[in-house]
């Protein structure tokens, strides 16, 4: 075998070589993608983050989850305080005994954390969305009003922890997601915080 034919080989082999690696590189692209979540899987139920450090308190944020408004509410101290106001027989289940919530969400403010307040804004009458209206004793409301979510449609009335009060249309509280901090400053929703 003389040198032109050694390098004829040479030169085929490693021709040869760079276009199966650009053959496997092109399947390889679109069958890794496929392992993304399609939109349509999203939008059933994959987890959504939100990044929460530039909410002001008082402050409500939306995030779509599942194709549903998920509301995010930084309360005040003032807000959280009203809470603990809330007199005998004036909230449907004060105790959230009743509602669609994870196993973990516990106590009057409904929360991991204290100070964010997350819930499905969708009320549970008949599915409108109700209103954030966190100022107290407005006049429409009237002054036993401590700031909460008022839905329009039927008169719903839910306190800041998104409980029904009494003799409302409403027969449950405002539905509480399963969700987890990532960190300080993100928020993600549709995970548990032992899936971390």
């Amino acid at each position: 075998m003389n040198n032109g034919d050694v390098s004829r080989r040479r030169f085929l082999v490693g021709a040869t070589s760079v276009v199966g690696g650009v053959g496997v590189v092109g399947a390889a692209v679109p069958f890794v993608a496929s392992w993304n979540p399609s939109a349509k899987a999203e939008a059933a139920g994959a987890p959504v983050s939100a990044n929460i450090n530039k909410i002001e308190p008082g402050q409500q944020i939306t995030v779509e989850w599942r194709g549903k408004p998920v509301w995010v509410v930084r309360r005040t101290e003032t807000m959280l305080e009203n809470l603990e106001k809330f007199e005998e027989g004036t909230l449907r289940d004060p105790d959230s005994s009743g509602a669609d919530q994870p196993p973990y969400i516990e106590g009057i403010y409904r929360a991991l954390k204290d100070e964010y307040l997350v819930v499905v804004g969708i009320c549970t009458h008949l599915g409108c969305s109700p209103k954030y209206r966190p100022e107290v004793a407005p006049a429409d409301l009237g002054e036993d009003w401590l700031g909460g979510f008022y839905c329009a449609c039927h008169g719903s009335k839910y306190d800041l922890s998104g409980r029904v009060y009494d003799a409302q249309p409403a027969p449950t509280n405002l539905q509480v997601p399963p969700y987890r901090y990532d960190d300080d400053d993100i928020l993600t929703i549709g995970l548990d915080p032992e899936t971390a």
